[in-house]
């Protein structure tokens, strides 16, 4: 199967769990284009400024592969900055934010998966 780019949807959020400014999730698949136990297989574009606030992940992890940009990544309290390049993992209990600190976008290849 092939899902061309010309037919993901872009969706915006606005302050995205209680983050600030406008964030799009461009998600690549669908849960039912395939038969693991993902939620999220996404890109997730932040504009200069945006951010997604802090959330616990129960029950499942959160992958990120930063593709572009530079940000600020909340860790479960422990604030680093991250670049392309740079990827991040969230484990079912643990806390995270991410702000874009820069004055380009920052995309995010975005992957939950069910524990």
């Amino acid at each position: 199967m092939i899902r061309q780019a010309s037919g993901m949807v872009p969706e915006k959020r606005e302050r995205m769990r209680g983050g600030d400014g406008t964030v799009t999730l461009t998600p690549a698949l669908q849960p039912g284009d395939y038969d693991a136990g993902l939620r999220l297989f996404s890109r997730i574009t932040l504009p200069a400024g945006a951010s997604i606030g802090y959330h616990i992940h129960e029950g499942e992890e959160e992958l990120f592969y930063f593709l572009s940009g530079t940000a600020e990544f909340n860790d479960n309290g422990e604030i680093r900055t991250v670049h392309a390049g740079d990827a991040t993992v969230t484990r079912s209990g643990q806390g995270h934010s991410v702000r874009n600190t820069g004055d380009v976008p920052v995309e995010i290849l975005a992957v939950i998966a069910s524990l």
